[in-house]
């Protein structure tokens, strides 16, 4: 009986025999494999550049904003403005659908002054909980507590970039700034949260609610005196904004007086609204990119079943001689079997560390490069995809044509061109 060692003896002696034959074989696996992980990879790095994005705002956010409220068709009415106020946020904390709700007061047109330089950056007056619902990592010192906001006390937080034009090359923590005039005492900077290259998340300076309300309020006409800029809040449910948002547009339309059925009334920007739908449109391009990706490993698989149909078929007498010295149909079928497997395995293996590496180059190149996207990353299950696929079609078209040759008599083999 012919050991495991004889057969691959005889799968390797018939590879080399034809090394043209058996490159383009291994070509055709390694290019088709490496074409599908390079167009699935990447459509999720487009995922995840956008996903990092987002998650970068804050998880599960959804901004409401000021807003007008909209004429109605033979109604005499015109348009009206209204302004958010902190009574609309003590409202919206009574919801059970929200797990939490946090506002802010935004000035553009302060002045900001340090021992060492002066600028005019967005001054946001928020709350604690504004860094928990919010993206807004403290590196040096601490965010606002509730303590700043119960006293009314006088300090900032600072943005990176903040803290780089104000201090220049000075440490920002303990340091007085004065913001148009008023001194305030820095205890805290920010880490960067810029976002596509846009730096204007880091160009911010922080300050109590209460003390921004105090100083520098909102100004206008008819402007109540507890008004806000923006409300942001959570929903209890993760991931889904449905009810939130029905049961916050009741509060705020009560309290404003319009219909809550208005939707042009309402000023806001759900990001899970905008996650789902961004991954709707990765999940299409996935479907095209993977099509893209099987045609490309479809051609791949009918250059292999070529090949191996020819193979064989040239080895036809090869296998009627076998047989004549004795070998059985079983030796034969195995034969065939590791040869495909072989070929198939081993190029997919090529085909995938070619294609990692490529985009592990394209990671270190371009990674940070690309505002909104991330390189191309290395996806697994596109991999045993591919090669399960052509490992099936290279093992098929061996084993079945020398199944047909095997079953011929010794003589009617020999005697095959």
């Amino acid at each position: 009986m012919q050991s495991f060692t004889d057969t691959l003896g005889e799968v390797f002696r018939a590879m080399t025999a034809n090394k043209l034959r058996t490159f383009l074989t291994m070509f055709g696996i390694a290019w088709g494999v490496g074409s599908l992980l390079v167009l699935v990879g990447l459509g999720e790095g487009f995922r995840s550049g956008q996903r990092r994005n987002l998650a970068s705002v804050g998880n599960d956010v959804i901004m409401m904003f000021n807003a007008t409220v909209p004429a109605l068709a033979n109604q005499h009415t015109e348009q009206r403005a209204y302004k958010l106020t902190l009574r609309d946020e003590d409202d919206l904390r009574k919801l059970p659908e929200l797990r939490s709700v946090t506002v802010t007061v935004n000035r553009n047109d302060l002045y900001e002054v340090s021992a060492w330089s002066n600028t005019s950056m967005l001054v946001m007056g928020v709350e604690p909980n504004f860094s928990t619902v919010r993206f807004v990592p403290v590196e040096h010192g601490r965010f606002i507590d509730d303590s700043d906001i119960a006293d009314h006390r006088r300090v900032a937080v600072l943005g990176v970039k903040a803290a780089q034009v104000l201090y220049p090359g000075h440490p920002a923590i303990g340091e007085t700034i004065t913001i148009n005039g008023t001194s305030f005492i820095v205890v805290g900077q920010v880490a960067t949260i810029a976002r596509g290259g846009q730096d204007f998340d880091d160009q911010k300076v922080y300050i109590p609610v209460t003390t921004m309300q105090e100083l520098f309020a909102l100004k206008g006409d008819n402007i109540p005196l507890d008004a806000v800029s923006t409300m942001q809040y959570q929903p209890t449910i993760r991931g889904n904004s449905d009810a939130a948002l029905a049961a916050v547009h009741r509060v705020v339309a009560r309290n404003h007086g319009f219909d809550p059925s208005l939707k042009d009334a309402f000023e806001e920007w759900d990001t899970i609204h905008t996650s789902k739908l961004v991954d709707k449109i990765f999940d299409a391009m996935d479907l095209f990119l993977g099509g893209v990706g099987i045609v490309t490993l479809g051609l791949g698989a009918v250059g292999i079943i070529n090949i191996m149909l020819v193979s064989v078929t040239e080895r036809t007498r090869e296998i009627g001689l076998r047989k004549a010295l004795g070998a059985t149909k079983s030796s034969i079928l195995t034969q065939f079997f590791w040869e495909g497997l072989i070929l198939t395995t081993v190029s997919g293996i090529i085909g995938i560390g070619i294609s990692g590496g490529f985009m592990a180059l394209l990671q270190h190149f371009l990674t940070g490069k690309m505002p909104g996207f991330d390189p191309p990353q290395l996806v697994w299950w596109s991999a045993a995809l591919a090669m399960g696929s052509l490992a099936i079609c290279g093992i098929v078209a061996g084993v079945y044509p020398a199944s047909i040759a095997a079953n011929l008599e010794p003589v009617e083999a020999l005697r095959r061109e």
